[in-house]
Parts: C-alpha cells; sequence; structure tokens
C-alpha cells in the first residue's frame, strides 16, 4: 500500500507528542499471549488488553489529549460530549484529571452500570433519545447554545492522535508483529493505529497488514469504502454496542481508505463466542465490541483470504459489559458453539409425553436445564400443548443428535436457540 504520509491529517508526529502527554494519566496496558487463539490460527496471536486500560477502555485515550489542548477560556466553559457508555466514561476520566466540568448526553437504554460509572468520575450524565445518534444531537445543540466544547467519540484529530498511542505500543511490546487486528465502529482507533504503524513502517522499511473489524449488523465502513464515501446505514442493530455506529467519521474514513488492508465482518454468533472464548481460555472478561477481532481471527473466512497472518495482535478495546447483556450473549455464545440448545415442540395434551421426550433427551446425556409447559395460547388447539426446553449439549454434533431422535420418535422440534 503507497501513499503520501504526509498528506494526512494526522502524522506519526503528532501521536508521538500525545503519548508523552498521556504517560502519567493512562495505563501502558499489557500483551497477552493466547496460547489457545495461537494453535487455532498457527502462528502466534497476542492480545492488547485495552479492557484492562483506566475506565475500562481505549477511549480516555483521545479524550485526554483533546481536552488536554484546550485553552483555559475553552476548559472554563466546560465539555459536554454523549455515549451509550466507553466514550462518556473516558470523557469523564479526562475531565476528572484536568479539572473540567462535563456533561455527558446518554441514551435512556443506556446500561445502568455505565450511567452510574460516568456520574462516578463527577460528570453530569443528561438521559436523552433512545439511539446515541439523537443524544449526539442533543450534544452537539447544548454546546451550540452554552459554548461548551463538544468532544466527538471519532471525527476529531485529537481524538485519533490519542487512539494511535495503541498502535506504538503495540509496535514497542511486540516488535515481530505481522498483522494488527481492530474493531471499527466510527474509527477513530483503526485510523489513530494506522497512522502509527504506517508512520513506523516508514523509518523502519518493515510491512505490517493491518486489518479493521466491524458487527455484520453495523457494518458501514465496506459499502463507504467501496463507494469512496459515506454510505451510512439506514439500521444498527448489534450486541457489539460500542461499535455500533451507522456512518464513518469523515476524517477517520479519509485515513482508514488509504493506509488500512481490508475491514471485515463478523456476524453476532462470531463476537458471543469470541467473547466466551476470552472467558473461558484467557480469563479476560471483554465487552462484544472488544471481541471482535477475537472474532475474526476465529472466522475461517479471514484466513481462507490472507492465509498466514503470521504473528498476529489483537486489539481487545474495552472490557464494559453490563452483567444482564453478558448473561444472554454467554447464552447465544454457547448456542453458537453448540453448548446450549433451546427446543418448542407441539405436544397432544396426555399423560406420559413429558416423561418420553425426558428419557430421550437424558438417553443421549443432554442435560435439561429448564421447561415451559404452556396449555394455552392463541395458536395451541384444545387437546394440544405447547413445550420449550432448555437443555445443556456437548457441541453442534451432539445438538444435532438430539433433534434426529426426537425427529425419530415422531416429534417436530423447531430450535429456539
Amino acid at each position: 500500500m503507497s501513499t503520501n504520509l504526509t498528506q494526512l491529517p494526522v502524522h506519526l508526529h503528532n501521536i508521538e507528542e500525545a503519548a508523552e502527554l498521556l504517560a502519567p494519566i493512562i495505563e501502558k496496558t499489557q500483551v497477552e499471549h493466547s496460547r489457545a487463539l495461537s494453535e487455532q490460527l498457527g502462528s502466534e496471536v497476542f492480545l492488547k488488553c485495552e479492557n484492562l486500560q483506566r475506565s475500562g477502555s481505549f477511549k480516555v485515550r483521545g479524550a485526554y489529549v483533546r481536552m488536554a489542548k484546550l485553552s483555559e477560556t475553552e476548559k472554563a466553559r466546560g465539555v459536554v460530549a454523549a455515549s451509550a457508555g466507553n466514550h462518556a466514561q473516558g470523557v469523564a476520566l479526562a475531565a476528572a484529571s484536568l479539572g473540567i466540568k462535563a456533561r455527558i448526553y446518554m441514551p435512556l437504554g443506556a446500561a445502568l452500570p455505565k450511567i452510574a460509572a460516568t456520574r462516578s468520575r463527577g460528570a453530569e450524565v443528561v438521559l436523552h433519545g433512545v439511539t446515541v445518534d439523537e443524544a449526539l444531537a442533543e450534544a452537539k445543540r447544548y454546546a451550540d447554545e452554552t459554548g461548551a466544547v463538544f468532544v466527538h467519540p471519532f471525527d476529531n484529530p485529537d481524538i485519533i492522535m490519542g487512539q494511535g498511542t495503541i498502535g506504538l505500543e503495540i509496535l514497542e511490546q511486540v516488535p515481530e508483529v505481522d498483522t494488527i487486528i481492530a474493531g471499527v465502529g466510527g474509527g477513530g482507533l483503526l485510523a489513530g493505529i494506522a497512522v502509527a504503524v504506517r508512520g513506523m513502517e516508514a523509518k523502519t522499511g518493515r510491512k505490517i497488514r493491518i486489518i479493521g473489524v466491524q458487527a455484520e449488523n453495523a457494518a458501514a465502513y465496506p459499502p463507504s469504502l467501496a463507494a469512496d464515501a459515506l454510505v451510512p446505514l439506514q439500521r444498527v442493530s448489534t450486541i457489539a454496542d460500542g461499535i455500533a455506529v451507522g456512518r464513518p467519521g469523515q476524517l477517520p474514513f479519509s485515513i482508514i481508505k488509504q493506509l488500512v488492508d481490508d475491514v471485515h465482518t463478523v456476524t453476532e454468533d462470531d463476537i458471543a463466542r469470541a467473547l466466551i472464548f476470552l472467558m473461558e481460555r484467557n480469563k479476560l472478561v471483554v465487552e462484544p465490541a472488544g471481541s471482535v477481532p477475537v472474532a475474526a481471527v476465529m472466522d475461517a473466512a479471514l484466513q481462507e483470504t490472507y492465509g498466514d497472518l503470521g504473528t498476529t495482535v489483537c486489539v481487545l478495546s474495552g472490557g464494559n459489559i453490563d452483567p444482564m447483556l453478558m448473561l444472554k450473549v454467554i447464552q447465544r455464545g454457547l448456542s453458537a458453539a453448540g453448548r446450549y440448545l433451546t427446543i418448542k415442540m407441539m405436544l397432544t395434551d396426555r399423560p406420559g409425553e413429558l416423561t418420553t421426550i425426558s428419557s430421550i433427551i437424558s438417553s443421549l446425556d443432554a442435560n435439561v436445564t429448564g421447561v415451559d409447559h404452556t396449555r394455552v395460547g392463541g395458536a395451541l388447539s384444545m387437546g394440544d400443548v405447547s413445550i420449550t426446553i432448555d437443555m445443556e449439549t456437548k457441541g453442534s454434533e451432539h445438538c444435532q443428535q438430539v433433534l434426529a431422535a426426537l425427529q425419530d420418535a415422531g416429534y417436530e422440534p423447531i430450535v429456539v436457540y
């Protein structure tokens, strides 16, 4: 990939200056080797643990750089931002460190732990709208009305500089890296890492592959890159709320289209599987948006495209996950891995039916964890029963064995999860 780095809106020296500014504020998060992922990929895989960063994500890096550069007059006016969680906490922490008053707009559906964490850092939290876009619009209105400085989550040079410091740390901690994979929402993180890495490439002459990852149901970058213009999505729906952005940032897009090798997409099931994998095999709590790079590594399609990725670093961008969401994601991830199965069936309401079904399931060593037995409902005829069964299973093949056995016995199970 060839481009004129001098014409970019952010440069390597900007990121190096940002690193000096951040040194007393942030954690230089560790890089963990993942034996399990390395065995799966066939080459060394390392995890850059921004989930262990102060405030629980990388966002504090960009927020602090942006706010530290404000004039005293601007600082006195305060700052305003909008976020569903990570940017909110990053701005709140940065504002507290700099003695700046912060007002954060969060959508009504924001997770309670994220709201509480933002307030605990001294920021004023205002719940507004049902989407981040609505909260963002209100934050901009407030900035125009009061003169408070609006701190954008990704579409700002200082934000990109701060996030790019992760790229410098990766090159220092894993100098032999061949591929860096990071999640993409608006694009500030990926753009910053790309500027840092490409800038260092110009000094060392060593080529490094950079891949962004988006959730399939919030993937605005692939169509935008194909059109060479910002293409907003009509609908965004993903468990990875940290990258649920329907329109790329103009500034990050201008960098990513020149410096990044590819933007890969992963499914909701891929994300859930990766989150559980990180929890079980690496003992790391990572939010869905932070697990998308690992989801990509576990996706055979990525290896089919690139072959040997070489020494790979996955950026785990955050670890702020609502416990209620975690329960749902774990259930989905176990289901995707064939370790949890929920089925629904219509039965004749007669004695012994449930015993027969239980006997079939137990004979295949599946463990029933829940049963819902309903005789009343608009779709039920007199004499019919609707039954939903939750069970622990041992993989996709085991699930198919259970389903086949029920079908052979004359039942018609429908898979719910």
